[in-house]
């Protein structure tokens, strides 16, 4: 399980109400485990997969009933009480699961939510989406969650049963992940996963579903947009002009775009991204434009909108409607690198959207996996646009990942800074 944000901070409320919060990370890449770790009460690597990681976080866990929680799913906020006064009154219930809810822009996933759950009721049969949760000695009675490649929610959703009986079926949502109907397509992912399903109730090996399952769409391509300016002086940089003078500014500001043109190429051919746009504005047919587009190999595009949030969401939501997904940077972060790009491509991969913060308040990247709107609405160019960005993910049940915080080049304390950047060997 890959923890991200959006998942560990809904449970600090818990964790402070004395429950224990454990996190089994499969091995990535992306900083997952250095950030989970002052949030939660253990944080480990494991050996990648699901039933591994799970049983490892079992087995160093202390409580007397362990909930299993996605990384990809959010738990009610009234989700313990639940499951307390759920098997408080229902003697003999000992294990269980809640009801799910999928996020996503497709209407038909409100209808698949409830086949979901209407199934799991009419079976006794529950998923790792609805987060399962089972006494400890029951759990260990069983021998944990089987070791295999795929249904080992299902399997053990049998083991479950055969021993203890049906599960609690809460009517309490955990929000999952809708990433995968999304790109799929509704119907063809439901179809697939039944099929998935009945194939492995007649007898398949798990191994093959697994192959099956991860290959049943190929990865979607990612698409790395800069939004840059005219360079014209007077027009850009404009707190740097104020000290330096407005020809000298706009010629820093070439170079910034420069750099991260470069960077974004590099990125390219080192496959961490399929393809680079540029955006500009206000005139995307200016010298400059066509020049950077020629020199760096990259599309040229036209910024659209009547703020700064609406042209993002405007270049960002086209990629993702040609099946993409989407990182949008500026041009002012000369400390963003290719490494920093693989961890927001490999961010994408478990969460719906990824943030790279700037020390100023602000953000130095956007990605998207699927369509969000997490830009109406906010103060731009404040000491509050991340905060209020967060604040909007957090109400539209958003899951998101934040890289580490970098800075712009914005003041003549932030030029020295980048200078002293450059000067480093192999910068």
């Amino acid at each position: 399980m890959r923890r991200v944000v959006a998942t560990l901070m809904p449970l600090q409320p818990l964790r402070a109400a004395g429950h224990e919060v454990i996190v089994v990370d499969g091995g990535s890449t992306d900083g997952t485990l250095a950030l989970a770790l002052p949030l939660v009460d253990r944080a480990f690597v494991a050996p990648a997969g699901r039933a591994t990681q799970m049983n490892a976080g079992a087995a160093v866990a202390s409580g007397d009933v362990l909930l299993f929680l996605h990384a990809d799913s959010r738990l009610p906020h009234d989700g313990i009480p639940a499951i307390v006064n759920g098997m408080a009154k229902k003697a003999g219930r000992r294990w269980g699961r809640f009801d799910v809810t999928i996020a996503g822009a497709p209407r038909l996933l409100v209808l698949v939510a409830a086949m979901m759950n209407a199934r799991s009721r009419l079976t006794g049969i529950a998923t790792g989406d609805q987060g399962i949760f089972v006494q400890r000695v029951l759990f260990e009675t069983v021998g944990g969650y089987p070791d295999q490649a795929l249904m080992e929610d299902v399997e053990l959703s049998r083991r479950l049963k055969r021993a203890a009986g049906t599960p609690l079926c809460l009517a309490e949502r955990i929000v999952t992940s809708g990433r995968r109907w999304e790109r799929e397509g509704t119907w063809r992912t439901t179809s697939a996963m039944w099929g998935i399903r009945f194939a492995y109730w007649r007898g398949a090996d798990p191994a093959l579903l697994a192959t099956r399952y991860r290959t049943s769409a190929p990865a979607p391509s990612v698409t790395l947009q800069v939004f840059a300016k005219e360079p014209l002086p007077g027009r850009v940089k404009t707190r740097l002009a104020t000290s330096l003078g407005a020809d000298e500014a706009a010629a820093h500001y070439v170079r910034l775009v420069e750099r991260t043109l470069a960077t974004a190429a590099a990125a390219r051919s080192a496959g961490v991204v399929d393809q680079v746009e540029l955006w500009g504005t206000p005139d995307v047919t200016a010298p400059a434009f066509t020049a950077w587009a020629g020199r760096f190999g990259v599309a040229l595009k036209a910024q659209t909108g009547c703020d700064l949030g609406a042209r993002m969401r405007h270049a960002l939501h086209s990629a993702l409607r040609d099946g993409s997904h989407s990182l949008l940077i500026g041009t002012d972060c000369p400390a963003l690198d290719v490494a920093y790009l693989a961890q927001a491509v490999a961010a994408l991969e478990e969460c719906d959207a990824v943030f790279g913060p700037a020390e100023d308040g602000g953000y130095v990247l956007v990605g998207l996996a699927r369509a969000v709107d997490a830009f109406s609405g906010i103060p731009w160019s404040s000491a509050d646009t991340m905060a209020a960005t967060r604040t909007k993910l957090e109400a539209r049940h958003i899951r998101w990942h934040e890289l580490p915080t970098l800075w712009d080049v914005d003041s003549p304390a932030d030029l020295a800074r980048w200078q002293t950047l450059s000067a480093v060997p192999g910068d």
